[in-house]
């Protein structure tokens, strides 16, 4: 061996050595801060090298926790594995029959909602401007909301028994508008503040909406408002969708509950090809994980958002799911970019600033009394990525001292400068 080549030798054999001692340095600084968490804490930290297949952390990765609002990694992961990113939600206007050369309607006039969550009284007015833009002149029949496409509980305790969250959502429906909430401005003392009121009844509220508009823009209506379902020839008059991708952004970024627990049911509607529900949904997620592999001991789903604590997920099953969406390429860039940023945006802005894992860190975060969670995809010093996931469940100390630990070891293995391969 010539001087040249044993120089590059020695070379090799220093920078290999020098990686993994810092290697065993951060796996050695985790292992002394999750010694330091307060004792009583239940908890598990997992972190993977997905292209690798090697297990860089893993501590309880096996022990079912209260995940909070890491549960929406299911429902929007399996929601865009199974439908696309560019699936349209929608809610639909129909009528029975064609309109005549006067423009009449003979018969009634349908509006259906597919779980379109982010509708408003401004997409409703779009589209009783685009019956105009037709020429409809009247409607000789009934105005009649079709929810169907959901079941009728709307409320999370109808379909959790004994629920104790003390968190209320407006009714989770599959025909919506404004988010089945009334936005009322009072005056309180000497100020004005909007008061928000649920819609009790959104099919029942939509379709006496609709009527007024129709009628206030000048096409008459013989019959009344009400409710019903679609069914036989029907001719659609007019739509107002949302892609996929959008809610998913929200529900993610956000940690939006409405939109979450609407998708739920919209996941088990399309997945089923049934009525959507809790039930359905959760059976086509159990479903799609085992069909996938995905780890799932441990694992019980009982809501979309995570606001229940009937919800138990292992941090290994959270690592599982999302080295399945990583590891398929057409899942993995939509899925990244309905995270929240480190630093930058949703629930994770207005963290790890200024440190290596700003801009480079994009998860999920979770909250409920005594259970903090944060799952998702790092991007490391020298390249690679980990996938990275941590559930707290604590009695001791406020959610702020384990965010900021789970920050600290996020930041740490941002520094992670493994060789790949």
């Amino acid at each position: 061996m010539n001087y040249l080549s044993l120089l590059v030798l020695v070379t090799m054999s220093i920078s290999y050595l020098t990686v993994h001692a810092s290697n065993n340095q951060i796996k050695e600084k985790l292992k002394q801060i999750t010694n330091s968490v307060p004792k009583g804490t239940n908890f598990g930290v997992m972190v993977l090298n997905p292209l690798t297949n090697d297990t860089v952390f893993a501590f309880n990765h096996r022990q079912s926790l209260i995940p909070a609002s890491n549960t929406k990694l299911f429902t929007t992961g399996v929601a865009l594995a199974l439908m696309g990113p560019n699936y349209q939600v929608s809610t639909k206007i129909f009528s029975e029959n064609v309109q005549d050369k006067e423009g009449k309607i003979s018969g009634n006039l349908f509006i259906k909602g597919f779980g379109n969550s982010l509708f408003t009284d401004r997409n409703l007015d779009e589209m009783v401007q685009a019956l105009i833009n037709a020429k409809v002149t009247k409607i000789e029949g009934d105005i009649i909301a079709d929810d169907s496409f959901f079941d009728q509980n709307y409320s999370r305790f109808d379909w959790i028994e004994d629920e104790k969250t003390n968190v209320h959502l407006p009714p989770v429906s599959a025909l919506i508008i404004n988010r089945n909430q009334i936005v009322t401005t009072i005056k309180r003392r000497k100020r004005l503040v909007n008061v928000h009121s649920k819609i009790a009844d959104p099919p029942a509220y939509i379709a006496g909406l609709l009527l007024k508009k129709l009628v206030s823009s000048g096409i008459q209506v013989t019959g009344k408002s009400g409710k019903g379902i679609l069914s036989g020839t029907v001719y659609e008059l007019a739509s107002a969708s949302v892609p996929l991708k959008n809610i998913l952004s929200i529900v993610n970024k956000q940690s939006d509950n409405f939109l979450a627990e609407c998708l739920f049911k919209t996941v088990g509607a399309v997945a089923s090809g049934k009525e959507g529900s809790a039930f359905t949904a959760a059976q086509n997620i159990n479903k799609f994980i085992a069909e996938n592999d995905i780890e799932s001991t441990g694992t019980k789903i009982v809501d979309g958002s995570g606001l229940s604590r009937y919800n138990q997920i292992t941090v290994g099953s959270i690592v599982s799911l999302l080295e399945f969406i990583y590891l398929n390429l057409k899942y993995y860039e939509p899925f990244l970019n309905t995270l929240s940023i480190a630093g930058v945006d949703g629930t994770l802005g207005g963290r790890m600033g200024s440190s290596s894992a700003e801009f480079n860190f994009r998860g999920k975060t979770g909250t409920l009394n005594g259970a903090s969670s944060v799952s998702g995809y790092l991007k490391t010093k020298n390249g690679d990525d980990l996938i990275v996931s941590m559930i707290f469940e604590f009695s001791k100390g406020g959610i702020n001292h384990y965010r900021k630990i789970q920050d600290q070891i996020i930041e740490i293995l941002a520094e992670y400068d493994e060789i790949s391969g």
